[in-house]
């Protein structure tokens, strides 16, 4: 076969028999034809289907960035563990595509980063801790397994906060260092989905999964200009994911644009037999989310300011800014912007919104292992002492919680009915002022220096969403000053996943605020 450029159009062949040719042809370098920065799903697939590219050519591209970047050069310390069968799962990708003439799948060949805390069963599984060293689970997480299905590879395991205890800092005993940000190597990645963000913001993966108790799908992703989405809690399954507060976990994707972030949910959202959460899920969710992926989605569109989260004393003034900026680019695009909204309960609530109940949690996802777990408690884990020495005190608190159950335990139930008080004032305050969605900074300061845990943080994550269960979405609103990220949040009452999604995208389209980070350019 002569080279001629590899275009369809050049040589006469047809897209399948020019893939066919690439797959049988050693040493063709697609990085001469293709470059996988930035590159989103729809590029990646337009790529392969013209002949230009296949997955292991894919997946090449990004392991070579892994091991200019990841341990080397910049040293961003995101990825645990390489997957060795990533290239083998992309070689059976490729035939199948050339034998049916067609992609397997929604995912096909799309390498994605995988928080350590998702199930896997052909890697380990540690949630970013030495006392879950080689623990490799029975089965495939719920969302890792739809993925799959849908043709993704999975390439790698990334760093978190161990145990996803910290929204603040990626640092766990499971791998040494810190997670940097790679926007500015000395800054934090915004703490327990932090691996997976700075992996998917410099380019390792196309896309990544995070979890999300209080802020570690959208923190992350604002630290390192990504679209995160915390769906409504029932619409994704938890199955197989490492527990931290199981009535507040959410697992979901990371991306680099909207597109992309959505065409992960539409594949990992719905009803899961094994997670009783998702029963609703049946009849709420969407028969397809990328519908709503509408470039002039903000018309009409009535949105929410809240202040009480953007304009606080301590919030940076740069942060403000980008947020104003946000404000008129909203109404720039036909959204009718709604002033001086306020949820009285943000104030007025005292007392938990959080059900500390990671003991029972997580003895019961050890149980789940069977014989082959490292440990069988979290009295064994505290006991075998292999965990970083910045979580011990939380370990110890945790062990000691009081009751013999979440629902014995007078904070729990504290908790819980905080954020029935709080859910029904946000909806009070959506419906008088017949509003689409709330926005606010994701977080109202930008990325600490790593190891500064003094100076005001910023998140306002934990506020809104993970208490009463709604949905939310964070995308890049800009950057401040050394080329920090920020992001802006949109909070929806629960199953408004389809609005949401089209002001996020509305947004993003009209702002394009999504930049690569210099110190991981493309390699030569």
């Amino acid at each position: 076969m002569r080279h001629c450029g590899l275009r369809v159009s050049d040589c006469g062949l047809t897209a399948l028999t020019v893939l066919t040719a690439l797959i049988t042809t050693p040493g063709w370098v697609a990085s001469q034809q293709f470059r996988v920065e930035e590159a989103t799903i729809a590029e990646i697939h337009q790529a392969m289907t013209a002949g230009r590219l296949t997955a292991r050519q894919l997946v090449q591209l990004y392991l070579d960035r892994i091991a200019a970047y990841d341990k080397q050069g910049p040293g961003l310390n995101a990825i645990v563990t390489l997957n060795p069968a990533a290239l083998a799962r992309a070689d059976s990708l490729d035939e199948v595509a050339a034998r049916t003439r067609r992609l397997v799948g929604p995912l096909h060949g799309i390498p994605v980063i995988v928080k350590d805390n998702y199930d896997t069963r052909d890697l380990p599984t540690t949630a970013g801790s030495l006392s879950l060293q080689g623990s490799i689970p029975p089965a495939d997480a719920y969302q890792v397994k739809r993925l799959r299905e849908a043709g993704a590879i999975v390439l790698a395991k990334s760093n978190m906060a161990e145990f996803a205890f910290s929204p603040y800092e990626t640092v766990g005993s499971a791998l040494p260092g810190y997670t940097r940000n790679p926007y500015a190597l000395n800054r934090v990645t915004a703490g327990s989905s932090g691996g997976t963000a700075a992996a998917v913001a410099a380019c390792f993966g196309t896309v990544g999964l995070g979890t999300d108790t209080g802020n570690s799908i959208r923190g992350p992703s604002s630290h390192n200009a990504l679209v995160g989405i915390r769906s409504t809690m029932g619409l994704t399954s938890r199955a197989g994911i490492v527990p931290l507060y199981l009535d507040r976990d959410i697992g979901g994707p990371m991306a680099r644009t909207v597109a992309d972030a959505v065409a992960v949910f539409d594949v990992i959202a719905g009803y899961d037999p094994a997670d009783p959460v998702t029963e609703a899920a049946r009849t709420r969710k969407a028969p397809r989310y990328a519908d709503f992926l509408v470039a002039e989605g903000l018309r009409g569109a009535r949105i929410g300011v809240l202040r009480q989260l953007s304009n606080t004393e301590t919030a940076d003034p740069e942060v403000v800014q980008r947020f104003e900026q946000a404000l008129a680019d909203l109404k720039a695009a036909g959204a009718v912007v709604v002033e001086s909204v306020i949820v009285p309960e943000l104030d007025s609530i005292r007392g938990p919104l959080f059900c500390p109940r990671f003991k029972w949690d997580i003895n019961v996802y050890l149980q789940h292992l069977g014989s082959g777990a490292p440990v069988k408690s979290l009295e064994a884990i505290i006991e075998s002492r292999r965990f970083h020495p910045s979580i011990e005190l939380r370990l110890r608190q945790m062990q000691d919680t009081p009751g013999a159950s979440p629902e014995d335990n007078g904070d729990c139930r504290q908790a819980w009915a905080n954020a029935d008080h709080l859910k029904a004032g946000v909806r009070r305050v959506l419906a008088e002022n017949r509003l689409d969605a709330l926005v606010y900074p994701s977080w109202s300061n930008p990325a600490r220096l790593i190891g500064d845990l003094n100076t005001p943080h910023g998140n306002n994550s934990p506020r809104i969403s993970p208490p009463t269960g709604f949905p939310a979405i964070t995308v890049p609103m800009g950057f401040v000053r050394d080329g920090l990220p920020v992001g802006l949040q949109i909070l929806g009452d629960a199953w408004s996943e389809p609005t949401l999604i089209r002001i996020a995208y509305g947004y993003e389209q009209a702002t394009k605020h999504r930049r690569p980070p210099p110190p991981v350019p493309p390699l030569p």
